[in-house]
């Protein structure tokens, strides 16, 4: 190491399989004076896929970051990789879409505020002004964005404004009780986070928990995934269920399920975030 203070990294790489990605990986972590602090790896045999996400610390200088990027590139032609290099602790830049119900918004406010999430919260885009007074305590710009058939449109357009204008890297459905199109889910594609009251496939629609209570069920969940063009059908990223029984009523299950929703919500939230997700076709490859 030289005399520059050390400063952690965080290097995401996927490929198709082959022979010397680790060596080549650990060759240029080694050549570049770095120390590896934590590593995690999977090859999918199936699909003939490999997923990388290696933690590492380095000397650091005003330009150490242009120089990896710049070195890494040359490492990762040869086996076509897709990755991606950053320092440890990057905040992203979070636009949080709501409608009524608050219980998601207000426990991704209350982790940022607590320092829980490494992210900033810019903005918040609403259909109603239901939790305006709360965000605007928070001291986040508020944006209501009334949403009808003949204005979606123009709402979306809106909302992209948005996104582009406080440089949003994220964008989180956090009970946002509208349908995207597929122009915008396709111009958003793997940056746009969405939380469904359900453990998906199950309980689709309209008053889920009610259906759960006819249904006798035994586990109450909730599924944050990748917003795509396929209504609820994008990747997984977390799920969480609680256990229930007989004794509770749909108002109960409601209630249970908004916990479930939150943490499962906020779990994605930080995995995509701090660089654990990847995509493949249907499904994600989550390295914890």
């Amino acid at each position: 190491m030289t005399d520059f203070a050390a400063v952690e990294y965080v290097l995401t790489v996927d490929c198709p399989e082959a022979p010397g990605i680790v060596h080549a990986v650990s060759r240029f972590l080694l050549e570049h004076d770095s120390d590896i602090v934590d590593n995690h790896q999977f090859g999918d045999r199936r699909d003939g896929h490999f997923y990388m996400r290696v933690r590492f610390a380095t000397s650091g200088s005003e330009n150490t970051t242009e120089v990896l990027r710049r070195d890494f590139a040359a490492v990762a032609a040869p086996f076509a990789m897709r990755w991606h290099l950053e320092p440890v602790g990057t905040r992203r830049r979070v636009l949080v879409m709501v409608s009524r119900y608050g219980h998601c918004l207000n426990d991704l406010l209350f982790r940022t505020r607590s320092g829980d999430l490494p992210i900033d919260v810019v903005a918040v885009v609403s259909n109603h002004r239901d939790h305006e007074a709360l965000v605007t305590w928070h001291g986040i710009p508020f944006f209501h964005v009334p949403v009808t058939a003949a204005t979606k449109p123009e709402a979306e357009a809106r909302l992209l404004e948005l996104v582009d204008e406080f440089d949003v890297d994220l964008v989180v459905l956090a009970r946002y009780m509208q349908v995207l199109s597929d122009d915008l889910c396709t111009r958003l594609a793997g940056r746009t986070i969405n939380i469904h009251h359900s453990f998906l496939p199950s309980f689709k629609g309209a008053k889920p928990y009610h259906q759960a209570h006819d249904r006798g069920v035994k586990l109450v969940g909730a599924t944050a995934h990748y917003v795509t063009a396929d209504l609820d059908e994008g990747p997984i990223i977390a799920q969480e269920v609680i256990n229930v029984d007989h004794s509770h009523t749909p108002e109960d299950l409601a209630a249970i399920g908004r916990d479930a929703e939150s943490a499962a919500l906020a779990r994605a939230v930080r995995w995509h975030c701090e660089g654990r997700v990847f995509v493949q076709g249907r499904r994600t490859v989550i390295l914890r």
